[in-house]
């Protein structure tokens, strides 16, 4: 794939896909830009490859059909192609998909299959299914089309911005950002191209360390649209060739960043999305002097999952904390914890009393408290304050 293929799908791509706009986000860092594809026409960047790649396909094969493998997003965008190119679909996605994606793809037509609890076992059942009917299948990053139509927001991004010197890209298979760093790398060679994956799914980087594709035993992370096991070959190679480094988030950090979009710029990100917006506040990559875009890259989020995505979020920037601590099992003494925390200005979610706890002495109870801070120092305040007291409280780091 090369650079002509890219600006090709950026021609069939222009009155069917938004040119999402690249937001200066100051409220997070005075050098982070934010390339919005959260507000795509489906969520996600996917549209983009999913249709170049249909577009390409000749009359014979449209009337086969398509399948496709997905955990959500590549899903929505097949099936918004297959609606307007009036294609027959069949979608499959892993049965812990989140149902606002499952839903989202049902509703462009297509017909949709549940099969397996990842991306890389509803991929195999996809495939499988495509050698019985027939029809074609689409991959949802290993292709070259699929690449293409993803780099086209390279080049939004260097006409938009011609200045940035750093992009920044979620990587699951490795589809989108292998379009997007041979876009920038052919018009702005020294224009950094980083990679950001989550830590449960490191796929694309342990590769890249080793020098050969690498299947990881297993993925779990909230960013589920690039919990992927293997990248692809050809992505593998397009990251070889284009990409300078290759970072990782924790789980708490995409939770938090999730929370800082919501928050403090208005957008809602899904965890895969918010990875690249994590790595930048989280000091993964070089930010000073720099003019940085994180490609934002979806935020079709399981609003069922967003409430404990909030308190992770929470958590990790010190708005909200768990204590434990043994109290003297004796009347007022309660009260006495409860006053001394107070006097912090510490809002009390919810109290748990324990008095039969394994491992507690016969004269003493275990309190377990949820409480509201403004910050990290709040929280030590709080710590400080009990241990002054003669108490050890300990504070809960992960729920």
């Amino acid at each position: 794939m090369d650079i002509t293929r890219i600006e090709d799908a950026k021609v069939v791509l222009n009155d069917i896909t938004s040119k999402t706009p690249i937001v200066h986000a100051t409220k997070i860092h005075d050098n982070l830009w934010i390339k919005a594809e959260n507000l795509q026409g489906t969520g996600a960047f996917k549209l983009r490859g999913a249709y170049y790649k249909l577009s390409k396909l000749s009359e014979e094969e449209k009337a086969k059909g398509v399948i496709a493998a997905s955990a959500g997003n590549h899903a929505q965008g097949v099936a918004y192609a297959c609606m307007k190119m009036g294609i027959k679909g069949t979608i499959v996605m892993p049965k812990t998909a989140p149902l606002s994606k499952i839903e989202a793809t049902r509703s462009y037509g297509v017909d949709v299959e549940l099969q397996g609890d990842t991306f890389n076992d509803a991929y195999a059942y996809a495939k499988n299914l495509q050698e019985i009917t027939g029809a074609v299948f689409i991959e949802p990053f290993n292709d070259e089309d699929v690449m293409a139509g993803q780099g086209t927001i390279g080049l939004e991004i260097l006409e938009r911005m011609p200045d940035a010197d750093t992009v920044i890209v979620p990587i699951g298979g490795g589809g989108l950002i292998s379009g997007i760093a041979c876009a920038i790398k052919s018009l702005k060679p020294d224009c950094r191209v980083i990679g950001v994956q989550a830590e449960n799914a490191p796929s694309m980087k342990k590769s890249l360390e080793e020098n050969k594709m690498i299947t990881l035993d297993s993925v779990s992370t909230i960013a589920d649209g690039i919990a992927v096991k293997t990248p692809g070959d050809l992505t593998y190679a397009m990251c070889q060739k284009y990409v300078d480094e290759v970072v990782t988030v924790s789980e708490e950090e995409i939770a938090a960043a999730i929370l800082v979009l919501l928050e403090k710029m208005k957008m809602v990100a899904e965890g895969a999305g918010a990875t690249s917006v994590a790595a930048a506040m989280f000091g993964k990559v070089d930010m000073e002097g720099h003019k940085v875009v994180s490609v934002l890259s979806g935020g079709n989020i399981d609003v069922n999952l967003l409430s404990k995505i909030i308190d992770l979020g929470l958590i990790k920037t010190g708005r909200k904390a768990i204590l434990n601590l043994n109290v003297i099992d004796k009347p007022g003494n309660l009260s006495r914890v409860i006053d001394l925390i107070a006097s912090c200005n510490v809002n009390i979610i919810s109290i748990e009393h324990n008095r039969s706890q394994p491992g507690i002495l016969a004269n003493q109870c275990r309190v377990g408290m949820v409480i509201e801070t403004n910050s990290h120092e709040h929280i030590q305040d709080v710590l400080n304050l009990l241990e002054e007291n003669g108490y050890q409280p300990h504070l809960v780091e992960k729920i």
